[in-house]
C-alpha cells in the first residue's frame, strides 16, 4: 500500500569552468583536467508518482537543499574534480592557489514593508504589532555561509558586520539574502547578489536592491566590501588591521600528494593523512583501500585543505603552533612529523615543499603554503 514516487529528470544550470593544465611535452599534451561550477548551480527536479505534490512543496526544497551540498562540496569553487590525464602529473604544479580574501560589511536595510514577514510573524503582528526580526545570510561560492546577528522588530535593521570570504574567481557571486526570523521556517525578505569582480570595480560602499520571487521591491540592503589579495612576503600578516570576529589575516594552503614505504600487509592497511594546526582545525584525506590499480604501500592523495590565519593564533604573543602531519592506518596513528610555523615563513616564497620523513622509513610528499594579506584594492 506504500505510494509509489520517484524523480524523472534532474537538471543543472550554471557556468562550469574547465582547466587543463600543466601543460606537458608529451602526449596528451596536458597534466590534468579541473572541473567546477564557479557558483553553486540551479538544480530543477521533477517528481514522479506520489511525490508529485512535492513540486511545489516543501519536500522539494529539502530534497534540493540535501542534493546541493553534496554537489557543492565536491563540483563548486572553491572545490573542483581533479582527473589526471598524465601518470607522472605533479599535483603540486597542478593545484591552483586562492587569489585573495573580500571583506563584506553587511551595513543596514531599509524600505522593505511589514508585508515581508513570515506567516507566523504575521499572525502575532495583529496582537503585537511587530514587525520583523531581521538578519542576512552571506555566501560566496560555496564557501561557508555567514549569518549576521538578529535585528528584532524593526524594517530599517542596522547591523555593522563584518565577515570574510576566501576568493577563488573574481566571477564568484557575493549572495546577500535578508531573512525573517520565524517560528518554524524563517522567510525571505529580499535577496540582492554581485559578483566579487563588480564590488572591484563599483568601489566600497553600495546600496542594492531588493529582489522578492524574481520581482525587485522597494527594499535596499547597503553594504561595503574590501578585496585584500593573498601575498607570499613574510611580513604580510598585518595583524593589527586585521584583528576581529570574522577576519583573517592569512591562509595556509596543505597539499598532501601521497605517502611513501607503508609497512606492513597489504590486506591491513588502511592508511590516509592527518593535517592539524592548533586547537581548532582538524583535516584528513580519504582512506585508501588495497584494490587493483591502487599501490597501498605507496598510496597517492592529491587533496588541499584550506586552513584560515586568524590573529589569535599568530599575534597572541606566543610562537605559532607547527603544523602536524600524521599518518594514519585507519583510526590509529602510525607516525607523523610536525612542521614549524616559522620553517615554512622562512621558506623561499612562504611554501615549504617535502617528503616529511614520519617514521620507521615512511614519507609523506606535502606542500605547506603560506600567504599572507597585502594592500587593500582601491
Amino acid at each position: 500500500m506504500i505510494p509509489t514516487l520517484g524523480v524523472e529528470s534532474v537538471e543543472l544550470h550554471g557556468r562550469l569552468s574547465v582547466l587543463l593544465a600543466p601543460l606537458t611535452n608529451v602526449i596528451p599534451l596536458i597534466g590534468a583536467a579541473q572541473v567546477a561550477f564557479i557558483n553553486p548551480p540551479v538544480l530543477s527536479l521533477d517528481f514522479t508518482g506520489a511525490a508529485n505534490i512535492a513540486d511545489f512543496s516543501v519536500i522539494n526544497g529539502s530534497v534540493r537543499k540535501v542534493i546541493l551540498n553534496i554537489i557543492n562540496s565536491i563540483l563548486t569553487l572553491p572545490n573542483r574534480i581533479l582527473v589526471n590525464l598524465d601518470v607522472n602529473n605533479d599535483y603540486f604544479q597542478t593545484y591552483l592557489y586562492p587569489l585573495g580574501i573580500i571583506r563584506v560589511t553587511v551595513d543596514k536595510a531599509s524600505n522593505f514593508a511589514e508585508e515581508s514577514k513570515g506567516k507566523a510573524s504575521k499572525f502575532f503582528s495583529k496582537l503585537t504589532r511587530s514587525a520583523p526580526d531581521c538578519y542576512t545570510e552571506v555566501t560566496v561560492g560555496a564557501e561557508p555561509e555567514w549569518k549576521t546577528k538578529v535585528k528584532p522588530n524593526t524594517t530599517h535593521p542596522v547591523w555593522d558586520e563584518t565577515h570574510d570570504f576566501v576568493v577563488t574567481d573574481y566571477d564568484q557571486v557575493i549572495k546577500l539574502t535578508v531573512m525573517d526570523q520565524d517560528i518554524g521556517a524563517d522567510a525571505e525578505v529580499g535577496l540582492a547578489v554581485l559578483t566579487v569582480r563588480e564590488a572591484l570595480m563599483a568601489g566600497s560602499a553600495q546600496d542594492l536592491s531588493l529582489v522578492k520571487k524574481g520581482v525587485e521591491s522597494e527594499g535596499r540592503l547597503s553594504v561595503s566590501t574590501q578585496y585584500f589579495p593573498f601575498s607570499p612576503i613574510s611580513d604580510s600578516f598585518s595583524i593589527a588591521d586585521h584583528r576581529a570576529e570574522g577576519l583573517i589575516c592569512g591562509l595556509a594552503t596543505v597539499l598532501v600528494a601521497g605517502a611513501f614505504g607503508i609497512k606492513g600487509p597489504r590486506e591491513t592497511l588502511k592508511p590516509s593523512v592527518v593535517v592539524k594546526w592548533g586547537p581548532k582545525h582538524h583535516f584528513q584525506t580519504g582512506i585508501q583501500s588495497d584494490a587493483a590499480g591502487v599501490d597501498i604501500s605507496n598510496p597517492a592523495f592529491n587533496q588541499n585543505f584550506r586552513i584560515p590565519v586568524t590573529a589569535d593564533l599568530v599575534g597572541g604573543g606566543g610562537a605559532a603552533p607547527p603544523f602536524r602531519i600524521a599518518l594514519m592506518n585507519g583510526e590509529k596513528e602510525v607516525g607523523g612529523v610536525d612542521v614549524p610555523f616559522a620553517e615554512v615563513v622562512g621558506a623561499p616564497m612562504m611554501t615549504l615543499s617535502d617528503r616529511f620523513d614520519v617514521g620507521e622509513g615512511t614519507t609523506v610528499r606535502a606542500c605547506i603554503c603560506l600567504r599572507g594579506i597585502g594592500a587593500a584594492s582601491a
